[in-house]
């Protein structure tokens, strides 16, 4: 029997208060964890040397077989228990990891746990990792609070033990992924398809989409077929939007996309509508030198030039007209080819009088002046 003991004895690993060693989990409930280490007595690890998070429940943490590393805190707890601690424990081996890391520049996952002056952190086995601002996504973070309990893949970018100092980047870990998507994306381009994007910026010529790792501009003239002086009016940074590709260029890094439906051209169905002669009601848009810009519908111009505005001598458009005059104008021609209807008010305010005289000249009974013009006249500039 003495011999046998003698033997058990032998097997058994020696123990030291410090050590760091392996071990098994056996049993696992809310308050502690029973860990096989090789010894004769089976270790504890209490909830408060699990985690450094109070509210753990350890059976969310570890389960029945895991291998893990503990520090030996008390060989005997004077109750035949070897104590041990496993935040302790990962503590000194989360520096050997975190070095590999760095050197191998290997992604890995982390849970953001608060905002601090200038970023996020997120601990790593106990060790206080730090995410600045600028290092949490290619694009600008406006609300820090959003990462809150956000689990992120990041790499390691600064590393110092002796200031216990880690910094980690979701940013660089973006930049590799957009960079894959962008090469999938240039492969599989097509003009005319329709792609899905995420408006990310907002610019006075336009508005430009995400496609998944490659930036589109949407021109303004492509946002609507209606005239449109801001993108805002359309489209808010982080929209998903549905987008026609309507060129590109690889080598340029420029994607040109449209987000009108290029099929629903109101052009085309202003030739069946129009005709030259017909006298329509629009809106003026816009003021030149040379004209005024009608708006016969959303989509569909029509100009007037400075000499078919009236029968005076004029030097400017904005002595007869201004931007959002509802005013009559006649057709003098359609070009549906190159998109160009030209108007004139002049001559659609002498067919009004032309009709006047017509009426006079018949010299309908009850009919005055006034009856005839009270339509024909209404909106014209004079």
């Amino acid at each position: 029997m003495a011999q046998m003991m003698d033997d058990i004895e032998k097997s058994m690993k020696r123990i030291h208060a410090g050590d760091i060693v392996k071990g098994k989990v056996i049993k696992v409930n809310e308050d502690e964890v029973l860990v096989n280490i090789g010894y004769m007595a089976d270790g504890i690890i209490s909830k408060e040397e699990l985690s450094d998070d109070e509210n753990i429940d350890p059976r969310d943490l570890l389960k029945p077989d895991d291998e893990i590393d503990v520090v030996i805190l008390q060989v005997d707890d004077g109750e035949g228990n070897v104590i041990l601690s496993k935040k302790q424990a990962d503590q000194v081996v989360v520096w050997d990891e975190l070095n590999d890391y760095l050197a191998s520049g290997t992604p890995f996952e982390v849970t953001v746990k608060e905002v601090v002056k200038g970023g996020v952190v997120a601990p790593i086995k106990g060790i206080r990792a730090f995410i600045p601002a600028s290092q949490l996504s290619v694009n600008y973070v406006e609300d820090l609070n959003a990462y809150v309990g956000k689990t992120l893949k990041v790499k390691l970018i600064e590393l110092d033990k002796e200031s216990r100092k880690v910094v980690l980047s979701r940013k660089e870990v973006e930049k590799e992924e957009r960079e894959l998507q962008k090469k999938e994306i240039w492969k599989t381009l097509k003009k005319g398809e329709k792609r899905k994007g995420v408006v990310t910026r907002l610019a006075k010529f336009g508005a430009f989409v995400d496609l998944g790792g490659v930036d589109g501009l949407i021109h303004l003239s492509d946002l609507s077929w209606k005239r449109v002086l801001d993108p805002k009016e359309v489209v808010a940074v982080g929209d998903v939007v549905e987008v026609y590709v309507v060129d590109f260029d690889e080598k340029k890094d420029r994607i040109s996309l449209a987000l009108k439906d290029i099929k629903e051209d109101p052009w085309n169905e202003s030739v069946k509508k129009y005709k030259v002669n017909d006298i329509i009601k629009g809106k003026v848009v816009r003021t030149t030198n040379f004209g005024a810009f009608v708006e016969l519908e959303p989509g569909v111009e029509g100009l007037v030039h400075i000499s078919q505005i009236t029968d005076k001598h004029i030097a400017k458009v904005t002595e007869v007209l201004s931007v959002g005059d509802e005013v009559k104008a006649k057709i003098l021609e359609i070009k549906p080819e190159e998109k160009r209807i030209s108007l004139s008010i002049r001559e659609a305010e002498d067919g009004a009088s032309e009709e006047v005289m017509q009426y006079t000249n018949n010299e309908e009974d009850g009919v005055t002046i006034g009856d005839i013009l009270k339509d024909k006249l209404k909106g014209l500039k004079f």
